[in-house]
This record gives C-alpha cells, structure tokens and sequence, in this order.
C-alpha cells in the first residue's frame, strides 16, 4: 500500500469542522472552536449539517457522510477536524467514497468514535490519520497547552516527530523488554475490536498497535483484549503502545484500581513484545496527538517510543 501525507497547514488555510459521529451537547463550543482557529490565522468552514441531530446521532448516515464528501472535495479546505467523538461513526464506513479521499488527501482528525474512520481511511487509502483532539471537545474548551502544542507540531511541521513525551515528566511504564519497529495501527480498543470481521478491520502485520478506552469495566476491557489475542493480532504486531484507559474501573461494589491492572498484565507482561504503558493519549486533557499510519519505534528496554518520521509533508 502506497502511504499518502498530507500537506501541512500553514496560516492562512481553512479548517473544515464536522460532525461525523455525535452532535454536542453545547453548540456554543463550536463557535469557540471556529474563533480559536480564526485568531490563530485560519478560516474556518462548517459542514452544512453540523448541529443536526437524529437521535444520538449528528444527524441521518447521508447527511454526515455529505459533509465527509463535501469537506473532502472542497479545494479550499486543508484540514478536516471532527467536532466530537459519540457514536456511530462505524456506520458511515460503506458508505464513504474513498477514493474520493485518496485523490485529495488532506489532515483528518479525531479519536474516540472516530477511530473507526481513521482506520478505515487509512486501509482503504493509504492516508496518515490522526488520533488527536477535535473541536467542541478540545479547541472549544480550553485546550491544554501541552495537548496544543503538540498537535501543531505534528501537522504543521515536516520535521520527524521524534520522542513522545508526557507532560510534567511523567513517567511510562514497561511491561517487557526488546524494541521494536513498525507503522502505528490502532486507537479505541471498543472500536477497533467492533470492526473484526469487516473490510475495515486493520492489518497488524509489523504493525506498532495502538490502544485507549474510556468508561469501560475491567471484564469487557478484558473481553476486548481477549478479542484481539483470538485474532492473533500479538503475534503480528512489532510493538504495543498502551494510552489511557480513563475511568476503566469496577463500577459494582468498591472500587479496585488493580483490578484494571490485573487484566493487563494477564495479557502483556513478558510476552515478548516490547510494549509501552502510560502513554498520554486518549480520553483526556492532556492528549498527545499520534498519527495513524507513521513509522515508530518501541524501546521497551529503554523506555521510550519514537515517531521517525514527520506526519505531513
């Protein structure tokens, strides 16, 4: 498969918002994100059905998947960043003309629910994705600095990423040792394992697998991990970048921090691939944006990983 960057945004280019999964729950978020972009120098497009809303979805498949295709289309537009993550992003991914997309390649970002477009995207097309923050979620509420100044970096600089680096010094976690090398695959570990089956489902192979959750109990995180180990997706993969796994806590009775923990280790301690734990990525403020599709190195002996080349051109 042949990798497509997109090109990098400069001042002065237009950022394309839309609504691809969930409408958010407070639209004044939206106008917040458009004058933080507009005062940072660049214009900013709505996507026509941006704050419709069709039960727990930002509006009907046809109408956000429009606004994918209107955003894609659109010359003018560099940049297409999601509003919010949500639900049902998933059933838009028949539904998308990716050829379309790979004839104008351009930054698409979100996480979350958005995982499900970025993987598909990037199989159907070969386009850098990116696993970072969206709108009213992010942009539109006070936006961390570190999670800001990250994102920028990374898709407005041709420069190799390098190092991932938590805030405030924090450490990462191994849960075995060696290195390892390959092509960062991945994102929300519900979503991904949702897509086992579809055409839309990734390839691990010499992949860097990439994993988060939110709100999930220790037995369906559990379920999940087991999902993928059936798929034999371990054996595949070169190396494990494990992100945040906010609020995954046993919901009856007291709560038990190691129970998480325990499933964890179940599956990843000394299994022989070098992975990373602790990783700021996720459901958080303080969000390291990871493109999905670059070139990393996992140094679980060492304790670092390294994006080794640039996400745009």
């Amino acid at each position: 498969m042949k990798i497509i960057k997109p090109k990098k945004l400069e001042k002065g280019d237009v950022v394309g918002l839309i609504s691809p999964a969930s409408t958010p729950d407070d639209l004044s978020k939206v106008e917040k994100a458009v004058k933080y972009f507009e005062n940072l120098g660049y214009g900013v497009k709505i996507g026509h059905n941006v704050g419709r809303k069709y039960g727990y979805l930002a509006g009907t498949d046809e109408e956000r998947v429009q606004d994918i295709h209107d955003m894609f289309k659109d010359k003018s537009v560099k940049a297409v960043i999601s509003i919010r993550g949500g639900f049902g992003s998933p059933r838009l991914l028949d539904k998308i003309d990716y050829g379309l997309i790979r004839r104008n390649p351009k930054i698409f970002v979100g996480y979350s629910d958005l995982t499900a477009l970025n993987i598909a995207i990037f199989k159907k097309t070969g386009l850098i994705t990116f696993e970072g923050p969206m709108a009213a979620t992010d942009f539109g509420d006070n936006i961390d600095p570190y999670t800001e100044e990250w994102f920028w970096k990374i898709v407005s600089n041709k420069k190799k990423i390098g190092k991932i680096l938590n805030p405030d010094e924090e450490k990462f976690y191994k849960l075995s040792k060696g290195r390892g090398e390959g092509r960062i695959i991945g994102g929300n570990l519900s979503i991904l394992t949702s897509l086992a089956g579809t055409p839309y489902f990734p390839d691990f192979k010499n992949a860097i697998l990439l994993l988060e959750e939110i709100n999930e109990e220790p037995y369906r995180v559990d379920r999940m991990l087991n999902h993928l180990k059936l798929l034999n997706v371990y054996k595949k993969v070169n190396g494990i970048i494990l992100g945040r796994f906010v609020n995954c806590f046993q919901k009856a009775g007291e709560r038990d921090e190691r129970t998480l923990n325990m499933v964890i280790l179940d599956y990843f301690e000394n299994m022989g691939i070098p992975l990373i734990y602790n990783v700021s990525h996720g459901h958080v403020k303080k969000n390291f944006t990871l493109p999905i599709g670059v070139m990393a190195k996992v140094n679980a002996s060492r304790t670092f990983v390294e994006i080794t080349e640039s996400a745009v051109e």
